[in-house]
């Protein structure tokens, strides 16, 4: 028996490979499909099954493409519909992978489909559950995602706690629990940097799971929950009615453009220019009216907040050798229409003469002597509300990078803007949208709030008004 997963950090998400006697199985599979296959051939093992814990809303699943290719079978749990060939499993039904068999458990709670995939051994002992996000380790799924028209988010709730304690709390304590993601994924909001763990455990520790009442659990489930990021109900909708080869996807974004043809393209097309480099690379020389959103972060996530068209054309400005990773994870949540990307990167457009733009950036102790000298400097919190709440500069407004769309037409666009975050990820990114929409004096404080922490400017652990 062979259970390993595959963690990817960017996304925060796991994808399940499980082979046993020649035979292989893969739950919740990412966009990319040749790592499975590999995997398998490698081993000498046949896909036989992909199983979907449910219609993931934060990433676009490889399921279809990992079918095609492999001859398995796609399982969904009861109540799902789909668009492509698919076995709709009832609860309770069991698949066999060699000498293991996995039992179909009927979760509904975070969407009406979602299924928890049990596990047990060749003796037939339960061993570990694949949860999906029904069961996270330290939290459980966030109840808001049905779509309007249907069930209620305290609705959700309800059915979600009904799932738990009849399928799932009356399992052994001592199985595994493998859910579909961990700390920094937008699907819950209190999940352990940990990736899997034992029920026992979890009953323990998690607070969802020590609610002592089913009223008790949907206050504590459904409290402080942010808004889902504009781009969940599009991935899930990809999941459930199909989208194109990600073979295809790549074959057009890999297409490298000289200067002058980058130029061209760009104001033919209307082409959005993301650059992907890391912050203090772009602040110091990027192409005018580009937007910087790092690879060094979380960088998928990031592109599925902000970008409101999964169908706006993109070019690239990349570091050498990773337009393909840039393609690869803007796929991963269903942006699939890279057109290309600036051959030479960066340093070919400037020896080639063309315009540039910068970012100014200013030491923390910088910015101090300049706050002492002028106190009504204009200073711009892009950190989220939680991160803001729990301490901030006196001075400063909150400003999301969430929600940025929302807040730009409130900014004047003659005025000079001053921004953090917690280490300068999001700043920069807040920053390029900034000078692309016309503002033009938009100042990075570097290291954050972080590096702020150590001044003697004030602050406070409350929101102050403004």
């Amino acid at each position: 028996m062979k259970i390993e997963q595959i963690y990817t950090g960017c996304l925060a998400e796991a994808a399940y490979y499980i082979e046993s006697n020649g035979e292989a199985a893969i739950i919740d599979p990412l966009r990319e499909v040749q790592p499975y296959l590999k995997k398998a051939q490698q081993a000498g093992a046949r896909i036989k099954y992909i199983f979907e814990t449910h219609f993931h809303a934060d990433f676009v699943s490889g399921h279809v493409d990992l079918a095609q290719q492999s001859g398995a079978d796609i399982i969904y749990g009861p109540t799902a519909v789909t668009n492509f060939a698919s076995h709709i499993a009832e609860d309770g039904e069991v698949f066999h992978i060699g000498e293991l068999s996995i039992k179909t458990l009927h979760t509904p709670g975070h969407t009406p489909e979602s299924t928890t995939y049990l596990l047990s051994d060749k003796e037939g002992r339960p061993y570990c559950i694949f949860t999906g996000d029904t069961l996270f380790i330290g939290d459980v799924g966030r109840p808001d995602l049905v779509q309007k028209g249907a069930q209620t988010m305290d609705e959700m709730a309800g059915t979600l706690y009904d799932s738990l304690h009849a399928k799932i709390l009356t399992l052994p304590d001592d199985i595994l629990v493998y859910p579909a993601h961990g700390a920094g994924s937008s699907c819950g909001k209190n999940m352990s940097k940990e990736t899997f763990d034992t029920l026992g455990n979890q009953k323990q520790v998690n607070y969802a799971l020590k609610a002592e009442s089913r009223e008790e659990f949907i206050a504590q489930v459904t409290d402080g929950i942010l808004p889902p990021p504009q781009y969940f109900a599009k991935n899930a909708a990809m999941n459930k009615f199909g989208y194109t080869s990600f073979a295809n996807v790549q074959k057009k974004g890999m297409i490298p453009f000289a200067p002058e043809e980058f130029e061209v393209t760009a104001n033919h097309t209307g082409a959005l220019l993301l650059d992907t480099r890391d912050p203090q690379a772009f602040a110091a020389g990027f192409i005018p009216r580009s937007i910087n959103i790092g690879l060094g972060g979380q960088f998928a996530p990031w592109v599925g907040a902000l970008i409101t068209n999964l169908k706006q054309p993109l070019l690239l400005i990349v570091e050498e050798g990773k337009a393909e990773e840039a393609i690869t994870r803007l796929a991963r949540v269903g942006y699939d229409y890279t057109i290309g990307y600036l051959e030479g990167g960066i340093k070919a457009w400037k020896d080639a003469g063309k315009e540039i733009d910068t970012v100014d950036s200013v030491s923390v102790n910088e910015f101090e002597t300049e706050f002492n000298a002028n106190p009504g400097l204009a200073v711009l919190d892009v950190r989220k509300p939680g991160e803001f709440e729990a301490g901030h500069l006196e001075s400063a407004v909150t400003r999301p990078l969430d929600y940025i769309n929302e807040w730009t037409n409130e900014v004047n666009l003659s005025g000079t803007y001053y921004l953090h975050c917690a280490g300068g990820y999001r700043s920069m990114i807040a920053a390029s949208i900034l000078k692309a929409r016309g503002v033009d004096n938009v100042i990075d404080i570097a290291g954050g709030y972080a590096a702020l922490k150590t001044t003697d400017l004030k602050k406070t652990d409350t929101i102050a008004s403004h």
